[in-house]
């Protein structure tokens, strides 16, 4: 039988649980996650356990990166599944704080990203989001002062924000990229793919479909603007609502019109009913 990992809710029983592993100078990584875990959350666990000893998931569902009308207040919470996919993974410890734990009466320093969080993407439809993220990830990182970070690279747009502000701050943490957990069918693993009917479910593995088709028209040779043109409007004609369908730098997110400028990564976000869901691929 797997044993639960210990779990924390505050920073002071954080701070003595984290000493406890570095005991014999261990090293650490730290698996930042909303919770509502799945595959692709274990996927990020067990990355994390190749590149350190000791492996701390933080559970945490972030207020200050929804907008008023996003879902904040329904977001899924599944604390008990959660706790035992973790101890399945022989995980150590469990950081659950409590929104003021993270948030104290009088917070009142935030951090405000640019560079990858000012592309055009997310952050042309979300502009809260990435300052609440960067915020929450750089207390996770003062907190528990890992030696890497593991994030998923489903939302690349994040994963690059986050990898500048480690660096930029000097925050000594390796931020390592996970590649996407697909289903079979290749819908990217999401948490709130649970918010799909059915007949959206089928529909959802459009997006994958066509960005696929769409990169290889490009190393075909085909005209940038041309392929995601076409792209977009089988998406849209598929019945979802476009909010992008964009090939970047992979390394910068700037907007790129050809292989020769370097290696890409077409990136898309599209609402389905009520549920918006982003993906991304290699080109």
């Amino acid at each position: 039988m797997p044993r639960n990992p210990a779990v924390v809710r505050t920073v002071p029983a954080l701070r003595r649980a984290v000493n406890d592993l570095r005991a014999r100078k261990a090293t650490i990584a730290l698996v930042p996650t909303m919770g509502a875990l799945h595959d692709g959350h274990v996927s990020l666990v067990r990355l994390a356990r190749r590149h350190a000893r000791r492996v701390v998931v933080s559970i945490f569902v972030n207020p200050t990166q929804f907008a008023p009308t996003e879902d904040f207040g329904s977001y899924p919470r599944t604390w008990k599944a959660d706790v035992a996919k973790l101890a399945a993974e022989d995980v150590d410890l469990i950081w659950h704080p409590e929104v003021k734990a993270m948030y104290p009466d009088g917070f009142a320093t935030r951090i405000v990203p640019e560079g990858p969080a000012t592309a055009g993407l997310e952050d042309r439809f979300r502009p809260h989001f990435f300052g609440g993220v960067a915020t929450v990830v750089g207390k996770l990182f003062t907190q528990v002062r890992p030696d890497v970070a593991i994030f998923g690279e489903k939302d690349f747009q994040q994963l690059r924000v986050v990898s500048q502000m480690a660096a930029d701050l000097d925050l000594g943490v390796k931020v390592i990229g996970s590649r996407t957990v697909r289903e079979r069918d290749g819908l990217a693993m999401s948490s709130r793919n649970v918010y799909l009917a059915p007949d959206e479910r089928r529909a959802a593995p459009t997006l994958h479909r066509v960005m696929k088709e769409t990169a290889a028209r490009l190393r075909a040779g085909e005209d940038t603007a041309t392929a995601v043109a076409a792209g977009a409007a089988e998406i849209t004609e598929a019945g979802f609502k476009l909010d992008y369908l964009e090939v970047r730098h992979a390394a910068t997110l700037a907007p790129i019109a050809s292989l020769k400028e370097g290696p890409m990564r077409m990136l898309v976000a599209a609402k389905l009913g009520s549920t918006r869901l982003i993906d991304n691929i290699a080109v």
